[in-house]
This record gives structure tokens, C-alpha cells and sequence, in this order.
């Protein structure tokens, strides 16, 4: 099982970039409207969906795949809104977002707890998991912190929770480089 899922680490570098990507774009125009704001962060969630379903459906990370299903469902339903209800109020958007953070947070915790079951020592998963559910939670204290703060806060957040899935990813790598040395 654990040559199978270091076989797939990209796909977990592979969301890490997607989030860094993410964050650098809410540094790079923290004057952005909030509908380009919503579109830019929906792309991002409905990418994170349809990877987290891909991994679900082909059981590429070794997590549960119930687990995934249940991320992937709910980023895109996240990224649903955002597309599809572009003049939801800056409140709204925000405890969506915030919602969204401890959902995907738990369920990351979750899945680093069946992880460590394959992988001895294993936490950036969990500590990703850590991140997005203070995330999520600091988002429901300090709703009227404005918008342009709540911009630098996303990008924070997602540049942190992307690099700890990149450091995920190239952890699961060197465990797949290690396991074809054993074949060989």
C-alpha cells in the first residue's frame, strides 16, 4: 500500500502549488474586487475539488477514500457559490471560506491519523489540517476585519497550508524513490 501512495506524491504537490498559486495572486492585488476575489478563490477550491476527487476515485494518496469524496464534494460546492452567486456579500463569502477551512481542516486530521498507520512519524498532513481549522476559526472571530486584511489573511493561509502539502508530496516522494531502490 505505502508504494502505491508514494507512487502518486504529486498530485498532493501538485494541490500545494494550486494553493501557493492561490495566495501569491491574493498578495499580488490586495485591492482586487471582491468578485474577482470570489472568481480567483473558486478556481482555486473547484481545482482543489476536482484533485481530491481524482485521488478519492483512484485511491492515489492512500487516504480514505470516503475522506476525499466528502473534501472534494465540498470544495466544489464551495467553488459552486462562488461562481454561481458572484454578489454574495463580503460576510457571507467570508464564513463560507471560513466553513470551508474547518471542514477540509478536520477531515485533513482525520486522514493524517489513518496516515500514520502507513507512514511512522508522519504530521504535515495533520499540522495542514492544524492550520486550516485556526484558519477557519480566526475567519468567525473577526468577520469585520475588512475586506483587503481578509485578502492577506487567504493568502497567508494558503501559501502556509500549499508548502505543507508540497512538503507532504516530496516527503511521499522520497519514500517512493526509497521503495524502488528496494526493488531494484
Amino acid at each position: 500500500m505505502l508504494s502505491f501512495i508514494a507512487k502518486n506524491w504529486w498530485m498532493v504537490v501538485l494541490r500545494g502549488v494550486f494553493a501557493i498559486l492561490f495566495g501569491l495572486m491574493a498578495w499580488t492585488w490586495p485591492g482586487v474586487t471582491l468578485g474577482v476575489l470570489v472568481t480567483i478563490w473558486g478556481i482555486y477550491a473547484f481545482a482543489d475539488g476536482v484533485l481530491a476527487l481524482a485521488a478519492a476515485f483512484t485511491g492515489a494518496t492512500g487516504r480514505p477514500w470516503w475522506a476525499l469524496l466528502l473534501e472534494g464534494l465540498v470544495c466544489l460546492c464551495a467553488a459552486g457559490v462562488a461562481f454561481f452567486q458572484p454578489g454574495v456579500t463580503a460576510l457571507v463569502l467570508l464564513y463560507i471560506i471560513a466553513w470551508w477551512a474547518i471542514v477540509t481542516g478536520v477531515l485533513e486530521i482525520v486522514a493524517a491519523v489513518q496516515l500514520r498507520k502507513e507512514i511512522e512519524g508522519e504530521f504535515w498532513l495533520g499540522l495542514a489540517g492544524l492550520g486550516s481549522v485556526f484558519f477557519g476559526l480566526f475567519l468567525m472571530m473577526r468577520p469585520g476585519e475588512g475586506a483587503l486584511a481578509v485578502t492577506w489573511v487567504i493568502g497567508v493561509y494558503a501559501v502556509l497550508f500549499g508548502m505543507f502539502l508540497v512538503a507532504l508530496g516530496f516527503r511521499l516522494k522520497g519514500l517512493n524513490d526509497l521503495v524502488a531502490r528496494r526493488v531494484v
